[in-house]
């Protein structure tokens, strides 16, 4: 018998195993573990000139590409978070990262973040591509709940987490201090349930069908997520 007091049984759930890095291929976009011996002067050489990437991120911006080699051995060379380098297939260059961090199997939990993207590959279909197949890789995996948490007042993030699918769930008041400065966060996340209608927005909208012949698309994705999502950021409205 369902006790509803208790929450909804889980009969055969089995922990998903944790993210090893393997490559992930998609057709714009390659995302290959970090290597920072690999892929730090690509992404240093990426960034350069583009100081405001750094704006809420709790470290850089890199004065050289040595300081950012260090940072990339010091802190994004581990389990987690679990950075990927995001490589444009178009060019073979490396133009941004993200990171699985907060991995909590036996909660089915996992979070997105440490995304930062140079403007070569902001737009357009190399990044959208790069969160798909991780959040791919992590529904697949058995994961419950998909996060992406970001400063409140970084409304291009907000508007991106919208974007991709994520619901909006709230704002935690003074949740940390980054850079001597407060940070609130928002919250937004996917659950598992969800999955499948996001999947087919995303095939919809990365199907070659969706652009025309100068590489425009013709159908937002953000409206086609829009009947996916549980709730929309209120900022953004």
């Amino acid at each position: 018998m369902t006790d509803d007091r208790l929450g909804q049984l889980l009969p055969g759930w089995t922990p998903p195993p944790a993210p090893e890095g393997a490559p992930l291929e998609g057709q714009f976009v390659r995302l290959e573990r970090m290597e920072p011996d690999t892929h730090a002067a690509d992404l240093h050489r990426a960034y350069t000139g583009h100081d405001r990437l750094w704006d809420y991120m709790p470290y850089g911006p890199f004065s050289s590409s040595a300081a950012y080699h260090r940072w990339a051995k010091d802190t994004a060379s581990g389990p987690d978070p679990l950075f990927y380098v995001l490589r444009d297939k178009a060019t073979g260059h490396c133009g941004g990262v993200a990171s699985y961090l907060r991995i909590t199997p036996a909660a089915g939990t996992i979070e997105v973040g440490h995304i930062c993207l140079a403007p070569e590959i902001a737009q357009g279909r190399v990044w959208t591509e790069a969160m798909f197949l991780m959040m791919e890789w992590a529904f697949a995996a058995g994961y419950r709940r998909y996060e992406w948490k970001c400063n409140a007042l970084n409304i291009a993030s907000r508007r991106a987490a919208q974007r991709l699918g994520f619901s909006y769930e709230g704002i935690f008041r003074q949740a940390t201090v980054v850079k001597g400065r407060n940070r609130d966060t928002a919250w937004f996340a996917v659950i598992d349930a969800e999955w499948p209608a996001l999947r087919e927005a995303y095939a919809a909208w990365l199907s070659p069908r969706n652009f025309d012949g100068a590489g425009r698309q013709k159908e937002r994705l953000s409206d086609l997520t829009r009947l996916v999502r549980a709730a929309d950021d209120p900022a953004l409205r």
